[in-house]
């Protein structure tokens, strides 16, 4: 819930994660209170896995209310580059059964790009 930046903190010179809470959500007292919720459990905890929070707030830019979190930045690729199809199952890195090894990892490396299965169900 919420759109992510990345952002430089000029102070500590350093990047960092700005989450922001999407306009629509501002006036929804239950999402704004999510929001805060998400902050509070983030400060609480301690773990490699889990971007820290250094901040969160309010602003007012051009006549509109933002409510948002500083995070630490985790580097890695997005999510989005992640599940891209490029990432599909390599036809020379499947293991194959005995019998047509060959065609089974033609049919397993299309499965895995498409998201389908070659038997019919």
């Amino acid at each position: 819930m919420g759109e992510v930046y990345r952002a430089a903190d000029g102070k500590l010179g350093r990047e960092v994660a700005v989450k922001v809470l999407p306009a629509a959500f501002v006036a929804d007292a239950e999402r704004l209170a999510r929001f805060e919720r998400e902050a509070r459990v983030l400060a609480s905890l301690s773990h490699p896995r889990i971007a820290g929070i250094f901040e969160i707030g309010r602003a007012r830019v051009e006549e509109r209310e933002i409510h948002y979190l500083v995070m630490e930045l985790a580097a890695g690729e997005t999510l989005a580059a992640r599940l891209a199809p490029a990432r599909c199952l390599s036809t020379r890195r499947s293991r194959s059964p005995r019998r047509s090894p060959r065609r089974w990892r033609r049919r397993t490396s299309a499965a895995w790009c498409t998201g389908t299965s070659s038997r019919a169900t």
